[in-house]
C-alpha cells in the first residue's frame, strides 16, 4: 500500500499552474501569483517632495544651523510651487507636497518660530527663526524617481499579490494584470443516509456537514468552490453529478469510495473517463482515499506555465495536440475527521500547485507536551492542539472518538503525526505536526 509521501509525489506530478488569465485586482485578486512582469508607468515620486511639516529651505541659507528667513509662499499637497527659492526665503510646506525650485532640504515645523515681520509691505508678512542642527542637502525630502522609475520592473512574474503588491499595481496605474487563477473546484457528497442541513434527519439518516466543511476548507485553500448537492447510492443519482463535476479543474468527493456494496464512486469515475492514479494510502484516518484524473485532447496553441525554485516560467508558443490533465479527481472517504485530513495532504498542496504555489503541505516540528500512549498498525493523524506562542512549539493531542467524530476536531488546530506501532509517547518528545489553521491560509474567497 502506498506511503503517504508517495501519495503526495504522485499527486503532484499530474499538477501544473493553471493557463495565465487577465484578472481584476481587487479583493479577490489577493493570493494569486502574477504571470506577467510589471513596470511602473511614471517615475514615482513624480516629482521632490517633502517628507515633513515644515519649511524647505537652502542649506546654504543655514552654516550653522540658525536663520531668520522670509516666508514666500505656502504648498499643500496637490498643488505645484509657484516660487522660486532665492537666497533668505523658505517655503511653508506639507508632508507630501512638491519641492519649490531652489530649496534643497526641509526643516521640521518644530524646530522653528514665527517672528514679527519687519517690512509690512512683503507680500506674505511673515518670517520664521529657524533653530536646528545645519540641515544637510535631501534633508526629509524623497526625489524623484525614488521609489521607482518609468519602465522599471517592479513586480515580477511570480509575485504573490499580498495587500501591499496590490497597492504597488494601483500606484502604476494597473487595474488589471494576467495572474495565475484561482482553480474551480467542485465539491459533491454522497450517500442515501445524508440529508442536508434544513432538513431533519430521518430514521437512519445524518445531516451533511461535508459538503460545507470541504466547501469551506477549499475556500480557504484558494480555490472558487461550488457546491453540487448530494448524490443517492445509485447509478443514475451519481452519474450525472460527476459529469457536471468534471468539467471544473478539481472535483472532490466524499464517501462511496471503500469496498462497500454501495460504494459506487470508483466504478462511475471510470466509466466516465477517469484514470485511476491511486486507491488506497497507509495512514489513519483516510486509507481509501481515491485519486485520478481525467485528460483531454487540445489542438492548436497551448501556453502551459510552471513554476521552477519560486520562479514563473511561460515557455513559448508550441502548435499541435497535447494531452493535459484537465481535471483532477478526489475521492475521499465519508467519515469527516477522513476527509479533513485527506484534503490537507492531498487536495490542498494540488490546489496550491495549480495557483503557482508552494504546495506544503504545512508541516512542523513540536515538543510533546504530555505523555500519549497510542496503539496503531498505520501513521496516525491524530487531531492537536498546537502552541507556538512560547519559546518552544508544543503539541498535546486532543480528545477525539474517531474517524467519525467532526466534534472532536473542533477543538484541534493540528494533527500530530504518530509513528505506527504500540507506543508510549513521552513528553518532551518532538513530533511531526500537520497545521490546519494558521497564517499560511491567506486569500480565501466566496464560495458559489
Amino acid at each position: 500500500m502506498l506511503q503517504v509521501a508517495e501519495a503526495q509525489r504522485l499527486v503532484l506530478e499530474r499538477v501544473q499552474p493553471l493557463p495565465p488569465a487577465v484578472w481584476s485586482l481587487g479583493p479577490e485578486a489577493l493570493g494569486l501569483v502574477l504571470a506577467e512582469d510589471i513596470a511602473g508607468d511614471i517615475d514615482m515620486p513624480p516629482f521632490d517632495k517633502s517628507l515633513m511639516d515644515g519649511y524647505a529651505v537652502r542649506s546654504a541659507d543655514m552654516p550653522e544651523g540658525k536663520a531668520v528667513l522670509d516666508v514666500i509662499e505656502e504648498v499643500t499637497a496637490g498643488q505645484t510651487p509657484q516660487k522660486k527659492l532665492g537666497p533668505g526665503h523658505a517655503t511653508r510646506i506639507m508632508t507630501g507636497a512638491p519641492l519649490p525650485e531652489g530649496a534643497d532640504a526641509v526643516v521640521m515645523v518644530e524646530r522653528t518660530r514665527l517672528v514679527e515681520s519687519t517690512s509690512p509691505k512683503r507680500e506674505q508678512g511673515t518670517r520664521i527663526a529657524v533653530d536646528d542642527k545645519p540641515p544637510k542637502p535631501d534633508q526629509n525630502i524623497l526625489r524623484r524617481g525614488r521609489e521607482m522609475r518609468a519602465g522599471e520592473v517592479v513586480l515580477p512574474a511570480g509575485s504573490r499579490l499580498r495587500p501591499q503588491e496590490l497597492g504597488i499595481l494601483a500606484t502604476v496605474g494597473r487595474t488589471q494584470a494576467h495572474v495565475i487563477p484561482r482553480p474551480c473546484l467542485a465539491v459533491l457528497s454522497t450517500g442515501d443516509e445524508i440529508v442536508e442541513a434544513a432538513q431533519t434527519p430521518g430514521p437512519g439518516q445524518i445531516r451533511n456537514g461535508n459538503g460545507p466543511m470541504l466547501v469551506g476548507l477549499a475556500a480557504r485553500a484558494g480555490a472558487r468552490p461550488t457546491y453540487l448537492g448530494n448524490a443517492k447510492d445509485r447509478l443514475d443519482s451519481l452519474r450525472p453529478l460527476v459529469e457536471k463535476g468534471l468539467q471544473h479543474d478539481v472535483l472532490v468527493l466524499t464517501g462511496g469510495v471503500s469496498a462497500g456494496k454501495l460504494d459506487l464512486v470508483p466504478g462511475v469515475l471510470a466509466d466516465a473517463g477517469v484514470e485511476a492514479v491511486f486507491h488506497k494510502v497507509e495512514m489513519k484516518p483516510g486509507k481509501p482515499v481515491f485519486f485520478g484524473y481525467k485528460e483531454l485532447n487540445v489542438v492548436g496553441t497551448l501556453r502551459v506555465p510552471s513554476v521552477s525554485n519560486g520562479t514563473l516560467r511561460v515557455p513559448s508558443v508550441s502548435n499541435g495536440t497535447r494531452s493535459v490533465p484537465t481535471t483532477l479527481v478526489f475521492g475521499l472517504p465519508g467519515n469527516p475527521v477522513s476527509s479533513l485530513v485527506c484534503f490537507e495532504l492531498f487536495v490542498r498542496p494540488a490546489i496550491r500547485a495549480s495557483m503557482g504555489h508552494s504546495p506544503g503541505p504545512h508541516l512542523v516540528s513540536a515538543e510533546l507536551a504530555e505523555d500519549y500512549p497510542y496503539r496503531s498498525d498505520r501513521v496516525t493523524y491524530h487531531p492537536a492542539l498546537l502552541d507556538s506562542t512560547g519559546r518552544t512549539r508544543k503539541v498535546r493531542t486532543t480528545p477525539w472518538f474517531g474517524s467519525a467524530d467532526l466534534r472532536g476536531i473542533n477543538r484541534a488546530n493540528a494533527f500530530v503525526i504518530l509513528p505506527p506501532g504500540d507506543t508510549i509517547h513521552r513528553a518532551g518528545s518532538w513530533l511531526d505536526v500537520l497545521v490546519v489553521e494558521s497564517e499560511f491560509d491567506r486569500g480565501g474567497v466566496t464560495a458559489k
